[in-house]
């Protein structure tokens, strides 16, 4: 937690020579920084905090049902678009139940500004009702948080929050506000730009770093781009298309990064990872020069650090947080700095740069790629009688033109998203990557169609996930809210599932749903629409209904899926890229 000082910069000459109520002052911060979109949950804390929105109209004020969903729909709010979110929610219960929405966003470097009430100064650390020690509890999952024990403090302090969110790479910030410090009262002043002396993200890359790595990138004889969150976060996607145009280089996209590169891109080698492609693992562990953009090598990505390692290779890893350079895969030519900042240097350099001359070795390069992709590693029985995930997930694609925000939850619907639909733009899939957050779907989805208008939204889920933050039905029906929701149900706890099935000799312990609601009913009952498909040739219909007839509504859709269908491909824990099982034949 950083020491607040009485210093602020210099302020706006219309600020206030009155004295107002901290309550008031938090507000007016939020009015100042733009935001449009608080979602959060009152309690006696922040009841004075309340009182002042009611009394305001420059920003809307978004009941959910449950305090880790204000922080999933802030979270979702911002991955969908270029502004901060915000969460609002009250001391104790209220907080700690954030800690999941939190960490969800810490875990994925998403700006959020979460503001939360504490009990009295006075009455800290005196086991008073509903007291938490919020500062302690949140220190692990959060870029920076603060106690604000002044009032005096609170606008500046605001204003920091918000500069540390959104800069460098990105997070969420806590604000702990004391229940006495929201009536205190104060001149309300907020800074131009926060002072802040100790906190100074390098943006620029280092220009002869930048020219090794176009060196490197000119030389290689089987180059490979591989390109992370950091790409959609920094809103550098652009950059990333027009450098894979440039060069003319495979490009893979992290789970994080769906989108960064255009899917229909032929140059795209799809999802790397313990659920990606075979045509990009196999591409990823050959590589003689890699290009890393916004990426940090997760246990998800390469597998076993050790067997990645087997392969030489030159890699450029571009990164905004120096932390996440050379910590688990050793880098040749590190560039600290912001992605967009760095990209359009390196893009700058290449186009300066004489053209390459070893066009012979990239055709070969290109040969074994598109040989790799031979191997069809997504193929899936299309003549089934049951009603196949991967089905329903390319329909959607179909349907929805490619054009949706898909949200989703956690497991093998996630995956199947990932696989088989096929993001043309940033920002536009939004999941929980890092932390691995079931329930968020819902929520996501809320935060999205608060910030996103008008645009068509799908929830991808499972009967397991979607059942964490059920509630927020009744979220949805308050604010007229629509998105579709595409329940993959197959009765189990489907990654659980798998990974017994190939790891547990098939003993599936506490794995199988056997007590699920009519989710139609359950759906009617929130005053929505619910629709049960059972059959292959029902799956087409439903969702057409649901996006033209229906578009108006939020509709449930309650897929009957296969029980026995796996995620393939698959990298086992602790295996190598090249290591994948392809199918079940390979158990």
């Amino acid at each position: 937690m950083q020491s607040i000082s009485a210093e602020t910069a210099a302020t706006r000459p219309e600020s206030q020579t009155e004295q107002i109520t901290g309550a008031e002052i938090v507000v007016r911060c939020l009015a100042e920084e733009g935001v449009e979109h608080v979602f959060g949950y009152p309690g006696g804390a922040v009841l004075y905090i309340y009182d002042e929105i009611f009394k305001q109209d420059r920003f809307q004020h978004i009941l959910v049902r449950h305090e880790q969903a204000a922080v999933h729909a802030a979270d979702a709010y911002s991955r969908s678009s270029l502004k901060t979110g915000v969460a609002l929610v009250t001391s104790g219960p209220g907080v700690t139940n954030a800690v999941t929405g939190i960490a969800t966003a810490y875990m994925d470097s998403v700006p959020v500004v979460i503001i939360s009430g504490q009990v009295p100064t006075h009455a800290i650390g005196q086991d008073a009702f509903q007291e938490c020690d919020t500062v302690g509890i949140t220190r692990p999952c959060v870029k920076h948080n603060f106690l604000v024990k002044d009032v005096r403090h609170l606008a500046s302090t605001i204003a920091k929050a918000f500069f540390i969110a959104r800069s460098g790479r990105p997070g969420p910030v806590l604000v702990d506000i004391p229940k006495d410090v929201t009536v205190a009262r104060c001149r309300f002043e907020y800074p131009r730009q926060p002072a802040m002396r100790s906190y100074n993200p390098v943006l620029k890359g280092h220009q002869g770093q930048i020219r090794k790595a176009v060196q490197l990138l000119a030389a290689a004889e089987r180059p490979m781009i591989y390109a992370g969150g950091g790409v959609i976060l920094s809103d550098s996607s652009e950059l990333l298309n027009g450098l894979v145009d440039m060069l003319g280089y495979p490009c893979t996209n992290t789970l994080m990064g769906l989108g960064g590169v255009k899917a229909s891109d032929p140059r795209f080698v799809g999802m790397l990872g313990m659920h990606g492609t075979y045509e990009a693992n196999m591409a990823m562990q050959d590589c003689d020069v890699l290009l890393a953009i916004g990426a940090r090598f997760d246990d998800r990505v390469i597998g076993n650090p050790k067997h990645f390692a087997q392969n030489q290779r030159k890699i450029v890893h571009i990164d905004v947080d120096p932390s996440s350079i050379s910590k688990r895969v050793k880098v040749d030519v590190p560039i600290v700095g912001d992605v967009k900042e760095v990209m359009i240097e390196l893009l700058a350099q290449l186009e300066a740069a004489p053209p390459r001359t070893n066009t012979a070795a990239l055709k070969v390069w290109w040969e074994r790629i598109n040989e790799w992709r031979k191997r069809d590693c997504l193929k899936y029985d299309r003549a089934s009688s049951l009603i196949k995930p991967q089905h329903v997930v390319e329909t959607l694609w179909k349907v929805t033109g490619g054009d949706a925000f898909v949200t989703s939850d956690v497991g093998q619907h996630q995956m199947w998203a990932a696989q088989y639909y096929r993001f043309e733009k940033p920002r536009r899939w939004i999941n929980s990557g890092g932390l691995g957050t079931m329930g968020v779907g819902l929520p996501y989805a809320m935060g999205v169609q608060m910030a996103n208008p008008g645009a068509q939204v799908a929830v991808i889920t499972g009967e397991a996930s979607v059942q964490m933050c059920i509630q927020e039905l009744s979220t949805c029906k308050q604010y007229d809210l629509t998105p579709k929701i595409v329940n993959l149900n197959n009765r189990y706890l489907g990654m659980v599932r798998q990974w017994q099935q190939i790891d547990y000799g098939s003993r599936y312990s506490h794995s199988y749903m056997d007590a699920l609601p009519d989710f139609v009913k359950l759906a009617e009952s929130y005053g929505h629409v619910g629709m049960r498909i059972e059959k292959p040739a029902e799956v087409e219909p439903a969702l057409r209904e649901a996006f033209t007839t229906l578009k108006d509504r939020l509709v449930f859709l309650d897929f009957i899926t296969d029980q026995t269908e796996n995620v393939w491909p698959m990298v086992k824990a602790g295996r190598g890229l090249t290591e994948m099982l392809l199918g079940s034949e390979d158990l």
